[in-house]
């Protein structure tokens, strides 16, 4: 394992006993130090399978683990004080107000600074008085979140992290990520959404049927990925022009409506719209499903 190398599989596979398939097949990857690196996939892909293997919760069927150069079986101990861990199924003490729960975890593992925790709960808007078991799914989310990353550790591993929680508190994760990458943490993220992970990752690993299908940087990505944009216009619209873009295809068109599907570089679709007046212009969310298929069809060629 290079000195650089936070995190790494080694034809990680998993079998579960009584099945006849692999949840998780064949995993090479290596997450370099400081990296936000995205573990895409639709659910039941892997991708908790393989945090869990990460975790030593689960033990692989065959291959390897590591995580700053230690055995995910054998030094599980030690990991699990060097790593900052979030479950995509939290599980805590109902009975516990959140304040006790995060004193508890902090005599568990005493944090590198004090009031680190108190400004995690102060981002989140977290209400720490009241009992885990009457918390809505968002704070529970939260409180989970807090408990991560209040250690400051070297390792963030994130299974679905913003599940439950509101735009405004997604966009709050997302600059705690930018600044824990930005003091040298390296975090694995697993996510179903493509939006979310071209919004703090570094690089994708897409997972499909336990399968680790491709692996590409944030910029690569961009490049081949599509879009699509809905855009009315206040007079007509300039369809001809739109047809003679290369990597382009009007799905739906009005006189003065156009959807339009791109890949890639969107600088001639604005040049274009730049010579007209735009009443509105909406991106549609990328679709998961599609991008895989994407990633098939460049695979075959």
């Amino acid at each position: 394992m290079a000195r650089d190398v936070a995190v790494a599989a080694y034809n990680l596979s998993k079998k579960y006993a009584g099945t006849s398939t692999f949840a998780v097949r064949g995993l090479d990857f290596d997450i370099k130090r400081g990296e936000v690196y995205g573990f895409l996939g639709p659910n039941g892909a892997g991708k908790t399978t393989t945090i869990r293997m990460l975790m030593n919760f689960i033990q692989p069927t065959r291959g390897e683990a590591k995580i700053l150069d230690l055995d995910s079986v054998n030094d599980s101990v030690e990991i699990k004080s060097k790593v900052g861990y979030l479950s995509g199924e939290i599980a805590l003490y109902p009975k516990m107000t959140g304040r006790q729960f995060l004193e508890y975890m902090s005599d568990l593992q005493p944090p590198r600074r004090k009031d680190y925790q108190r400004q995690l709960i102060r981002l989140f808007e977290f209400t720490s008085g009241q009992k885990i078991g009457n918390l809505s799914k968002g704070n529970r989310q939260k409180l989970g979140l807090i408990q991560a990353f209040m250690h400051e550790p070297d390792i963030l591993i994130l299974d679905e992290p913003t599940s439950g929680l509101d735009p405004l508190m997604q966009e709050a994760f997302y600059n705690l990520v930018r600044q824990t990458k930005e003091r040298g943490a390296t975090l694995f993220v697993s996510s179903h959404n493509l939006t979310e992970v071209q919004k703090m990752c570094d690089r994708i690993g897409f997972i499909r049927d336990g399968k680790l299908i491709a692996e590409q940087t944030i910029g690569d990505f961009a490049k081949q990925s599509t879009q699509i944009y809905d855009i009315s216009f206040a007079n007509d619209a300039p369809l001809t022009e739109l047809r003679r873009l290369s990597k382009a295809k009007v799905n739906v068109h009005t006189p003065r409506y156009i959807s339009i599907k791109m890949q890639g570089d969107l600088t001639p679709l604005f040049a274009i719209l730049a010579k007209h007046k735009v009443n509105s212009l909406d991106r549609q969310e990328s679709s998961l499903e599609e991008e895989f298929l994407n990633f098939y069809k460049r695979g075959r060629q």
